[in-house]
């Protein structure tokens, strides 16, 4: 045991180190199918490495030692559980061309070989957040029967649901995530991806997106250039690398850990839908966390080890036993941690149906509310921007949204204040009737809690694009846009009133969307958008919240 394993240790609040002792064994060499080499490390307490026992393994893009080394290697093997932490091709060390997201042939041969180690019997684990836990998806249905449980944090088994998000691109997580990849093996990569980070801001603005890459790093990156050239799930490109076809065979059992704020949310857990629909039992967390929070880490990490101890050595003294919990965020007195028999939870739906004077209000459609519409323009030239909400580097995922509800391109609809707290756990959906001077164009939706004083703070949003063939038109040409926001777990409090913000844009959250009918990538043009947004009984727009239960 050494001195930052220790301190950190005790800060994830993890069980008592049962071996101070270990053996790290660097660069085993695994040859995958076409002869290319895959270097790992191998973590294990010295009192037990002559003794073959179960194996967790690790692969990872991100390096093998450091930060890596320290959470999923020294802190795993201090607690009893043999750990390999082998870099993905291209990266580290290993041999190959780094290609994002093709996992499925290196995970299988890298199991093939992990099984004819010497230091190796019986049952395989693995553990880890987003890439690490693709990675897992990837081999999982063909991993034979002696792969044992899976322990998944803030991931899912596709990518391309988190990198084009409702049809557009989320620019700003990609090109975060291009930055790091692009930067961590450099001699000095920290302050090289300090800097690199700075600049991005700027650089989101240029067209056309082609050439970020280019831009932000100096260098053209293939596997970027590739990737934004085929944005369509069906194209081969993403087909090869979606795994999701796969989970409902999955038969080893799956922790899932995941955050309201996190990028992969919703995948993840139509992950976990796919799963129980397939009479499988996995767990599921839910966290008041972004994809990168120390909170997210900890627990995947505390929960994770309890969840593989189980499931590799028999020993069931650190697994939780709820099958379901999550944080319910806002209105304190009845938040914080519920343990849930399902998700979503069974209840009722509570529908707030959108007026011509900016009110959100319950009943039928148009009882009470003239029918009519609000309007707006959105200029790209001068992009709606995002404020909070889930990103790759998110700092605060929860902020005042009054400055962004101040500009004449968002749209605002609020209820009356409570009289009683209002409890919604589960999906949220908005159906909106809208006309648009072009057919193509983005809606914006983002559910806020506006508290006594008058600050907005946004609880959930999410964005799709429309275009000709995507949503139906009517016969007045008007589009019926209905898409799910990222699910909610959240307390309105009793004097709080409810608000939907709808707009044309979250920039750089979501790439800009150039009205022209452009793919956002290689736009060179910005034409403005009118949008007007219907009310009404004839075309009724509302917001759709999940078992809304008074208290």
């Amino acid at each position: 045991m050494n001195l930052a394993s220790e301190i950190l240790a005790r800060r994830m609040r993890l069980p008592r180190a049962q071996a101070d002792e270990l053996v790290c064994e660097h660069d085993l060499r695994a040859t995958m199918d076409d002869g290319v080499v895959l270097l790992a490390d191998r973590w294990v307490a010295s009192a037990a490495n002559d003794q073959p026992q179960p194996t967790v393994l690790v692969r990872s893009p991100y390096g093998r030692r450091a930060v890596v080394g320290l959470l999923f290697g020294r802190l795993l093997a201090e607690r009893g559980l043999q750990v390999v932490i082998q870099s993905v091709r291209g990266t580290f060390g290993s041999g190959g061309q780094f290609s994002p997201f093709d996992e499925r042939a290196d995970g299988l041969a890298t199991l093939r070989w992990l099984r004819a180690q010497p230091w190796h019997a019986g049952r395989i684990g693995m553990i880890g957040p987003s890439y690490l836990g693709l990675v897992q998806w990837a081999v999982a249905p063909e991993a034979g029967d002696d792969l044992a449980g899976l322990a998944i944090q803030v991931s899912a088994s596709q990518f391309h649901g988190q990198t084009y998000a409702g049809g557009s691109l989320s620019l700003e997580t990609t090109a975060s995530w291009l930055v790091l990849v692009a930067e961590q093996e450099r001699r000095f990569a920290l302050p090289a991806m300090g800097r690199a980070l700075r600049r991005l801001p700027e650089l989101l603005l240029e067209l056309p997106l082609a050439d970020l890459d280019e831009l932000a790093t100096g260098a053209p990156v293939p596997w970027f250039r590739e990737a934004m050239a085929h944005p369509a799930r069906e194209d081969a490109y993403w087909v090869t690398r979606d795994y999701a076809t796969g989970v409902s065979k999955v038969t080893a059992p799956v922790q899932f850990v995941g955050g309201w704020y996190d990028i992969f949310l919703p995948w993840m857990l139509e992950d976990f839908a796919a799963l129980h629909a397939a009479g499988r039992d996995p767990k599921l967390v839910i966290g008041p966390w972004t994809h990168t929070a120390p909170g997210v880490i900890a627990t995947g990490l505390r929960d994770g080890l309890g969840w593989l101890r189980s499931k590799l050595l028999d020993d069931t003294r650190l697994e939780r036993p709820e099958r379901i919990r999550v944080f319910v965020t806002g209105e304190r007195t009845g938040g914080g941690w519920r343990a849930l028999s399902e998700w979503p939870p069974e209840g009722g739906e509570r529908r707030l149906w959108l007026t011509g004077d900016g009110s959100l209000s319950e009943g039928e459609p148009g009882v009470g509310a003239t029918s009519g519409s609000r309007r707006y323009r959105y200029d790209p030239a001068d992009p709606t921007p995002s404020v909070g909400g889930p990103v790759l580097l998110a700092r605060e995922p929860v902020v005042d949204n009054r400055p962004l509800e101040a500009r004449a391109d968002v749209l605002t609809y609020t209820t009356a204040g409570l009289a009683s707290t209002v409890e919604a756990i589960g999906p949220v959906r908005v159906e909106l009737w809208i006309r648009s001077s072009s057919p193509y164009f983005d809606v914006f939706a983002r559910v806020c809690d506006v508290d006594v004083a008058g600050a907005s703070w946004n609880v959930c949003d999410a964005l799709v694009r429309v275009q000709p063939g995507r949503f139906e038109r009517d016969s007045s040409e008007a589009w019926r846009v209905f898409f799910d926001l990222w699910p909610i777990g959240h307390r309105f409090a009793a004097g709080h009133r409810i608000r939907l913000q709808v707009s044309s844009g979250a920039h750089p959250r979501y790439a800009r969307n150039p009205g022209t009918g452009e793919e956002a990538t290689s736009a060179t043009r910005l034409e403005p958008v009118d949008v007007e947004v219907l009310h009404g009984s004839g075309r009724p727009s509302v917001l759709v919240l999940p078992g809304a239960q008074r208290s």
